[in-house]
């Protein structure tokens, strides 16, 4: 038994052995046989796939035939057009000739002649169904083939309109388009030639009924809208489809054609297909070394093209351009972007902050600026202004347009900025602001002028006054009453008050002609209501007592201080009393009242107003007069500039309140304008 233990074990490492070579040779078969499997089933689902692009191809190819013919079709179309009007100018002619066409062409739903200014002339409906715009009137799709109509005009040629539903007496309807002619003489158009199509009777007339019956045939909108179908799905199990371009002047449809074909046999012509396929692979190589050696040369032509049109586009910006990495670096600049900072590209790429065409004192807030928006923290595409330093030194005005610079992989790679120089804009509204300016002290100096003849008046008094006071005290001081001290003391006393008195009023009415008169740069403070009237009351009492007008005041009780620029406020009062009194001299006006009030106006939680008011008995605005009360420099008066309303408007609209005007019952107008409240009281 010892000595057959070897022999057991030499027996079974053999066997061991032999299954270990049993089993790998049979992966190797399994592998093989896998292989092989996989290669035929490979070949079999390419031929499958090579005959299903065939039958898509062959689709393909159908749609664009069809495409041709639907187009060749209406372009015979136009030419029958063009042939009837050329040779039957007569209403009765063209109308015979119409309805043959009409009968010849099932998709052709009316035919109408219209003059130069789009005028009806004659028109003739379809003789083979019931007329398609009974329901709908022409008129109310004639935006449709008028815009075909310009187009037409302007192409010097046909042109088509969107198309648009027409609904039927039977609650049904269908898709219209119309064609537009136009008909020239002597180098003039003279009228036009439209006909309204039916878009699925075009698919019927055009198309072959065996093409229909293979396919399902439709006109859609660029976005998948069927507006016209003929044709039905075939027996199949699979569905093709091809979509082509119908581009026409004025109108692109989509024809799509849907098919179903049965599914490619399990084994197609594999074996043909294989020897043919390695007859002709050296041969396929050569051709397509060379298709990828043409490809490669338009390619790079295509590139240089590119690049010559985008260097192009640079050199004619107005707008500068410069690009960031995310660190901040300069990537690019164009051509605009150096002239408007005067450095060279050549100083600017590779540049970081701080950058050489920033003002020194600003360093500091552009550089915050600057990591702020590196950081993503500012929002794209929000425009907002600087100030660049050129290399000489000038400072110019820009606004800057960030957005994000990202690449073909849809990652961020810095940022692109757009700067526009408004330097000059920025002049041009100063101008602006300078002029306004110079305009009302211009109404000022003229509403003094006016005013002058008055002041003389009125300086009178006091003046007389003032002079009868100091004759009575020399009197009294060069002839005195023995025993009478204490009483010419007195008397002494009485007359240098009154001369105070006269002389004090005499001040306060040149004080403010003065104060009215100068020019002050606008600075809002709070002023109370009652201020601003005390203020105006000597200048309008001045011209109220030429006038015979009497003046009431009415303020509200507790009426809040408003926040205005005092002169140019006091101004726009002073205008409105003036012109409401003018308005008031006239003999038909008995009664005359101006009257000033001041109230509290509607308010919400963030603004509070004061309304002020002036109220005249005069005759009123005209219609005419009113809309252009506020122009500039329309007056009524045959002295007047024209600037005084204008001028109040824009003072009210400066300080975010409205100025307008209404007739005041049974007679006269009243203004009305609205100040804020000082924002300390809310």
């Amino acid at each position: 038994m010892n000595s057959l233990r070897p022999g057991l074990h030499r027996l079974r490492q053999r066997l061991a052995l032999i299954w270990s070579l049993r089993d790998k040779r049979l992966s190797l078969w399994v592998a093989l046989v896998g292989l092989v499997t996989a290669v035929l089933i490979t070949l079999v689902w390419l031929a499958g796939r090579y005959e299903a692009s065939q039958v898509q191809a062959t689709l393909e190819r159908d749609t664009m035939d069809a495409v041709n013919d639907i187009r060749s079709g209406l372009m015979r179309d136009v030419q029958a057009l063009q042939a009837l009007q050329a040779n039957h100018n007569t209403a009765t002619a063209w109308s015979a000739e119409t309805i043959k066409l009409l009968r010849d062409h099932r998709n052709w739903l009316r035919v109408e002649w219209r003059d130069a200014h789009m005028q009806l002339r004659h028109h003739s409906d379809s003789p083979l169904r019931p007329p398609s715009f009974n329901k709908t009137p022409r008129s109310n799709v004639a935006n449709e083939f008028l815009q075909a109509c310009q187009r037409a005009r302007r192409f010097n040629g046909p042109a088509y309109s969107s198309s648009y539903f027409v609904p039927q007496d039977d609650g049904l309807g269908f898709e219209v388009m119309d064609v537009c002619l136009p008909l020239v003489a002597a180098g003039e158009t003279v009228g036009y030639i439209i006909t309204s199509y039916s878009l699925q009777e075009t698919l019927a007339e055009q198309l072959s009924p065996a093409f229909a019956r293979r396919n399902e045939v439709a006109f859609t909108e660029p976005d998948g809208t069927r507006l016209a179908i003929i044709g039905q799905h075939g027996r199949g199990v699979r569905l093709f489809s091809a979509t082509q371009l119908l581009d026409l002047p004025g109108l692109t449809l989509v024809l799509r054609v849907d098919g179903r074909r049965g599914a490619p046999e399990l084994f197609p012509n594999v074996l043909t297909a294989l020897v043919t396929a390695m007859s002709i692979a050296l041969v396929s190589v050569l051709v397509l070394l060379v298709k990828d050696s043409r490809r490669r040369m338009k390619a790079e032509r295509d590139l240089a093209e590119a690049l010559a049109f985008r260097k192009a586009m640079e050199d004619s910006l107005v707008t500068g351009l410069r690009a960031r990495d995310l660190q901040g670096r300069i990537t690019y600049v164009n051509p605009a972007f150096c002239q408007m900072v005067d450095f060279t590209p050549a100083e600017l790429l590779g540049h970081n902050a701080p950058m050489p065409y920033w003002p020194p004192e600003m360093v500091g807030e552009y550089q915050q600026r600057q990591a702020i928006r590196l950081a993503g923290n500012a929002p794209p595409r929000e425009g907002f202004e600087s100030v660049f330093m050129r290399k000489d030194g000038t400072r110019i005005s820009v606004l800057i347009i960030e957005a994000p610079l990202i690449n073909v992989l849809g990652q961020q790679t810095g940022w692109m900025s757009a700067f526009l120089d408004i330097s000059e804009q920025r002049r041009v509204e100063e101008m602006s602001r300078t002029s306004q300016e110079r305009l009302q002290a211009t109404a000022r100096l003229a509403t003094v002028g006016e005013m002058a003849s008055l002041l003389s008046h009125e300086l009178n008094q006091p003046l007389a006054a003032i002079a009868s006071y100091a004759n009575g005290s020399l009197n009294l001081l060069q002839d005195p009453q023995p025993g009478q001290q204490a009483q010419t003391l007195t008397d002494l006393h009485l007359a240098l008050k009154r001369i105070a008195e006269q002389a004090g009023r005499a001040g306060k009415i040149i004080n403010s002609v003065h104060d009215f008169v100068r020019r002050r740069d606008q600075d809002r403070e709070a002023v109370s209501p009652q201020a601003l009237i005390d203020a105006i009351m000597p200048l309008v009492q001045l011209q109220a007592r030429k006038l015979r007008t009497r003046v009431e005041i009415q303020l509200q009780a507790a009426l809040p201080t408003v926040w205005c620029d005092r002169t140019m406020v006091e101004q726009v009062l002073l205008n409105l009393a003036r012109n409401g009194m003018q308005a008031m001299d006239a003999p038909e006006c008995t009664e005359r009242v101006l009257q000033i009030q001041v109230r509290r106006a509607a308010s919400n939680l963030e603004h509070q107003w004061v309304e002020l008011a002036v109220t005249d008995l005069g005759s009123g605005i005209s219609a005419s007069v009113a809309t252009q009360l506020f122009t500039p420099f329309f007056t009524t008066k045959a002295e007047g500039m024209g600037l005084g309303l204008s001028l109040c408007r824009t003072v009210i609209e400066q300080h975010g309140g409205h100025l307008e005007f209404a007739p005041q019952q049974p007679r006269g107008t009243v203004f009305r304008f609205t100040l804020p409240v000082h924002p300390s009281r809310y």
